[in-house]
């Protein structure tokens, strides 16, 4: 029997902007249609390669950029990430503990932590589906729409729901 999950991706404040302002709404209107729900929360720390290489200062941990732009229901679990994915032995173990065998993915971006989360539950031997309605990416739909054309070269033309 089949049990999916949604993991929400990234919907902070401080990453809506005009390419991504529709996705809160969306994201509210599909948590009632889920029993597990996982939210992630990018978080930026101290001496980070975001900071070092790309001269990224944003997200600290105090920031109102990490706030969800969305009101998450009771049944959300925050992950607090430091990295791209949220995909660790940690997560992987939860899955399992709820037997979850399928993630649907939305959230944001698609081009960066939509796409990474996909490919490493792929590669972690689960059924990620990227719901792309309800992704997109701060950097504009050239991106959002770039990433949903390689997705399904890494992850299966089928895990990409339209």
């Amino acid at each position: 029997m089949t049990k999916t999950a949604l993991l929400v991706i990234d919907v902070q404040k401080g990453f809506i902007n005009e390419h991504t302002a529709h996705i809160p709404a969306l994201i509210q209107e599909l948590l009632p249609s889920y029993q597990t729900i996982f939210a992630t929360r990018f978080y930026n720390p101290e001496g980070s390669n975001y900071r070092r290489l790309m001269n990224w200062h944003r997200f600290s941990r105090e920031s109102p950029d990490m706030e969800l732009a969305f009101k998450p229901t009771e049944n959300v679990m925050i992950i607090d990430k430091p990295v791209y994915t949220c995909v660790t032995d940690t997560f992987l173990a939860t899955l399992d503990d709820l037997a979850i065998t399928e993630i649907h993915i939305v959230g944001i971006d698609t081009d960066i932590c939509v796409s990474k989360c996909a490919v490493d539950l792929f590669e972690r031997e689960r059924t990620p589906f990227v719901l792309a309605k309800y992704c997109a990416s701060c950097a504009g739909p050239k991106f959002h729409k770039a990433a949903l054309q390689i997705l399904p070269r890494y992850i299966g033309e089928n895990q990409i729901i339209y």
